[in-house]
Formats: C-alpha cells, sequence, structure tokens
C-alpha cells in the first residue's frame, strides 16, 4: 500500500520539477551552512592578545554593516577591536575603540569604516597621520570616513552611465540636423 503512495508522490513532479527541487534544496543547504559559519566564526569583542590597551573614539554619519567585536587595522594588520557603540544628541555614532598599548597614532590620523571585500565584513581601517604629538586614551579622532553603502555605488555608477548615453544621444540628433 505505500509503495502505491510513494508512486502517486513521484508522479506529482516531472523530471525537471524533481531537478529544481533538488537544486533549491541544496542551495538552501548551502546558505544555511554559510549562516552558521559566520554565526558561529564570530569573535568575541574582548582584545586578542596579553597586550594592555588604550580607548579612542570615533564619530560617524553611518555604520552600516560595523559592529561591536569588529576589527580596528593599520596597514592592514589588528591593532584592536570595536567595543561599544552608541548614538550621540546629533543621533551620530560614537564608536569606542581599544587599541593596543604598543601602538601609538598621531593626532591627525584618521577612521574610515571599509570592507574586506564587496560582500565582506566591515572594519575601522585607521590611516596614521603626520603629527608628533600622539593620541592618548578618551581621545576621539578628528577625521573619520563614513562606510560607503554597495547600493549608493551602484546607483551613482547606473546615473553616470545614463548621463553619458543621454549624451550620446544628444549628440547623434545634433549630427543628424
Amino acid at each position: 500500500m505505500w509503495k502505491s503512495n510513494v508512486m502517486k508522490i513521484i508522479e506529482l513532479y516531472t523530471k525537471d520539477e524533481t531537478k529544481n527541487l533538488k537544486m533549491g534544496l541544496a542551495v538552501l543547504g548551502i546558505i544555511f551552512l554559510v549562516f552558521l559559519i559566520v554565526l558561529f566564526s564570530r569573535t568575541d569583542i574582548a582584545p586578542k592578545g596579553d597586550g594592555t590597551y588604550y580607548q579612542l573614539y570615533a564619530r560617524f554619519n553611518r555604520t552600516d554593516g560595523l559592529q561591536v567585536g569588529d576589527a580596528v587595522r593599520l596597514s592592514g594588520i589588528d591593532i584592536g577591536r570595536v567595543t561599544d557603540a552608541k548614538l550621540d544628541d546629533n543621533f551620530k555614532a560614537i564608536l569606542k575603540m581599544e587599541i593596543n598599548d604598543k601602538i601609538k597614532l598621531p593626532d591627525d590620523s584618521s577612521a574610515a569604516i571599509v570592507s574586506f571585500g564587496i560582500m565582506g565584513n566591515k572594519y575601522i581601517e585607521i590611516e596614521p597621520g603626520g603629527s608628533e604629538d600622539m593620541l592618548t586614551s578618551g581621545d576621539e579622532f578628528s577625521y573619520t570616513q563614513d562606510a560607503m553603502v554597495l547600493e549608493e555605488l551602484i546607483e551613482r555608477i547606473i546615473g553616470i552611465g545614463k548621463a553619458k548615453r543621454q549624451g550620446n544621444k544628444t549628440k547623434e540628433e545634433e549630427k543628424a540636423k
């Protein structure tokens, strides 16, 4: 009896539908695995290493995708972590960072939010300045650069392309006259 029920279920789908169903389930499985890997690979917010750390602050208009626990890097090397994020009275994000005590940063250094790739995690990249005075614990970066939002970048590129296309059409119309 159960064999006839199985045969009825099998007959409900064509070979293409069965293939598409299997492919869809495989893709869902892969997405689920990637989600689990990202979920469990997050680092804790405690600084790494045995050294001591000092606190710096940076103020940004937007921090899209940057989270507490993300890296602070200098020349591609981790020098600290983001340990807190809050809003000020003007709705700007204030990020608190712990920087390795062995790394002294000039007081005209800048902090920018960048990503590891197009879809990668965000981190703060420190660009050292040229001043001889150094930032001390509790200081705030004077120069910051907000996170670039991928959607905005794509919209700008599309807008430039449309403008060029429109410019080419008007040139062709003038030549035709």
